[in-house]
């Protein structure tokens, strides 16, 4: 069974270059990749910050965040 990793992004070209290089790096075969745009979906801007997510690109990996470059706070979505 695949893990799950989910990438949480706002679409803003921090996040979109952030985005390919984590599409490129992610083995596919371990892992099962969700990418989430919160500028489209704010929905799901709760559900990142109780994963532990403050800012985006962050990327989701085995419950554990990893805030990638910097692109925007969480509380700047809202």
């Amino acid at each position: 069974m695949k893990a799950k990793a989910v990438f949480y992004h706002a679409g803003c070209p921090v996040c979109v270059a952030a985005e390919d290089s984590v599409a490129r790096a992610i083995d596919p075969v371990q892992y099962d990749v969700e990418i989430v745009h919160l500028g489209q979906d704010r929905s799901r801007i709760a559900e990142a910050e109780s994963a532990g997510v403050k800012s985006v690109p962050a990327l989701l990996l085995d419950g554990s965040p990893f805030h990638i470059n910097f692109g925007a706070n969480l509380s700047d979505l809202k």
